[in-house]
């Protein structure tokens, strides 16, 4: 066990790549030592790990599968294994699986509510004996399909869409002592399979007229993690897309 003292810890899940790695690197530098959860991304993991030390933080990886109940527990296991006090946690970890919502079958169904809402639920809950006594903040990251009716990934727009209403939920329920708010980023990076063309014509939809980036989203991290009266907001990151 980890004597906390002046130690502050941020858990984050699905740290390994994208917009996770983003926020794991972006908490590292401001002085937080990072318990980061990753899938099946493991080169990626060990990685992280490498960039994190160049900064003089821990980086403890955990593996796990976070669709499984068993996941969720695993995590928070090594989180309070490392400290008994956590002071932040981001669920970043999501699936973005596409599908006509007619082809959506209770598999797929299922996988998408267990990573991108029932997870943060009971990650959450799990470290709320670490969140409580450092009166942490817990940061959800869900997206735009949270407000619009995304046909083509419609799975996943609802579950992002319960994921928004869980950060209220959470919110009020763990008042005063953790606070819970969540950050819905628009175009800040394209899907792996996405061509030049598909990203311009989401991009041009914003009335910024530009794509962002996951430095952008660690901007909103940052700033919610400090803004100690701020809790069941969700911050829309989006360049005026949603309008």
């Amino acid at each position: 066990m980890t004597d906390t003292g002046m130690q502050r810890v941020a858990v984050v899940t699905g740290a390994a790549v994208r917009v996770g790695r983003a926020i794991a690197l972006a908490l590292a530098e401001d002085g937080f030592d990072i318990v980061g959860a990753y899938g099946r991304s493991e080169k990626e993991a060990r990685s992280l790990r490498v960039d994190i030390e160049t900064f003089g933080r821990t980086c403890v990886l955990v593996q796990a599968d976070l669709r499984t109940p068993e996941g969720a527990e695993q995590v928070a296991a090594a989180a309070l294994d490392f400290s008994t006090a956590v002071d932040v946690l981001v669920n970043s970890a999501a699936s973005f699986r596409t599908g006509r919502l007619e082809d959506v079958d209770t598999a797929e169904w299922d996988a998408a509510m267990a990573l991108n809402a029932r997870a943060p639920h009971l990650l959450t809950r799990a470290l709320l004996p670490g969140l409580r006594p450092a009166r942490g903040c817990v940061v959800n990251i869900t997206d735009l399909g949270a407000f619009e009716a995304w046909t083509e990934r419609p799975h996943h727009a609802v579950s992002k869409a319960a994921l928004a209403h869980l950060t209220r939920v959470q919110a009020k329920s763990y008042a005063p002592d953790v606070r819970v708010n969540a950050i819905a980023p628009g175009a800040v990076l394209a899907p792996d399979d996405w061509t030049d063309e598909m990203w311009e014509r989401v991009v041009e939809k914003a009335p910024l007229k530009r794509g962002g980036s996951p430095a952008d989203v660690v901007r909103a991290v940052r700033y919610l993690v400090e803004a100690d009266y701020v809790t069941g907001q969700v911050l829309v990151v989006d360049g005026g897309r949603l309008l």
